[in-house]
């Protein structure tokens, strides 16, 4: 399969572009002009901006499918960054192109805080929309423009609604890897919302769940996560154990209110495609340790 890849150098797409090769799919990755290609990710490059590559150029590639997964995701800066609106007008003009240069299936990447939270499991078809970031919004705005095309266009959209991503390769502000960094420096780590529970899917089980999207050429919202919640006092004390720094580890009392709360995917949709995580909390955090 053809596929043609934004978000290529990213924490998500590069991982998806490396399973896709082992995979024998030939992926073409969308680079910035200039931009010097990672050398350890051996794909064909496009040079091209999402605003500014031309049908032709796409034609060119000659593309089954789209796998979108661009756009700002730098911890404390995305959820409200005025880089969103720019992202959603740039996706969507970009996506229409793509479609009339002849790719029939494209795959977009939205987030678990589309829905709106109530501290059950997270289901495509049951939860409601209501998105409460600026990151969110204008996630969700692409998403409904880019079903409305494929109704009129005649193409297959899915969109995968990604939980919560970690493993080597992540920004070092994650929640794991800032952990890493304290205990290594000696810091205490003080954890304010100690039970909050998110759906921590590690990199490579991400990538083989979008991938699972792609070859079964899948259509509509799919939830890209476990079904499993992890507190943060569970990351931070498996973290601590393996590096032998358990005493550093401590816990504001009472605990301050997460303003999300529980966000765990319903991930029975993810499954009936014959996906299932492979990598646990403690191998995962093992693998990050090594990098």
């Amino acid at each position: 399969m053809k596929i043609l890849l934004t978000g290529a150098t990213g924490f998500i797409g590069s991982h998806f572009a490396r399973l896709a090769i082992s995979r024998g799919h030939e992926v073409t990755g969308l680079i910035r002009p200039g931009k010097t290609p990672p050398p350890q990710l051996q794909i064909a490059w496009l040079p091209g901006e999402l605003g500014g590559v031309s049908v032709k150029e796409l034609a060119a590639v000659r593309s089954e499918v789209c796998v979108h997964s661009a756009w700002i995701t730098t911890p404390g800066i995305y959820l409200e960054s005025p880089e969103n609106f720019r992202f959603r007008d740039d996706s969507l003009q970009f996506l229409r192109r793509v479609t009339e240069a002849g790719a029939k299936h494209i795959v977009g990447l939205g987030t678990c805080i589309e829905y709106q939270i109530s501290g059950q499991p997270l289901a495509e078809d049951r939860t409601p929309i209501a998105p409460a970031t600026t990151y969110a919004k204008c996630k969700n705005e692409l998403r409904v423009a880019m079903e409305m095309e494929a109704k009129l266009k005649g193409f297959s959209f899915a969109w995968g609604r990604v939980f919560y991503p970690y493993g080597p390769g992540e920004h070092p502000s994650r929640l794991c890897s800032s952990i890493i960094q304290k205990l290594d420096r000696g810091e205490k780590v003080f954890l304010r919302t100690p039970q909050s529970r998110k759906d921590y899917i590690y990199i490579d089980d991400l990538a083989a769940a979008l991938l699972a999207v792609v070859e079964r050429k899948c259509s509509g919202a799919i939830n890209l996560g476990t079904g499993v919640g992890v507190s943060v006092r569970e990351i931070a004390r498996t973290i601590a154990q393996m590096m032998g720094r358990e005493e550093l580890v401590g816990e504001a009392n009472p605990p301050e209110a997460d303003p999300l709360g529980d966000v765990v995917a319903d991930a029975g949709k993810l499954k009936q495609l014959g996906w299932k995580p492979k990598i646990g909390l403690s191998e995962g955090v093992a693998k990050l340790l090594e990098r």
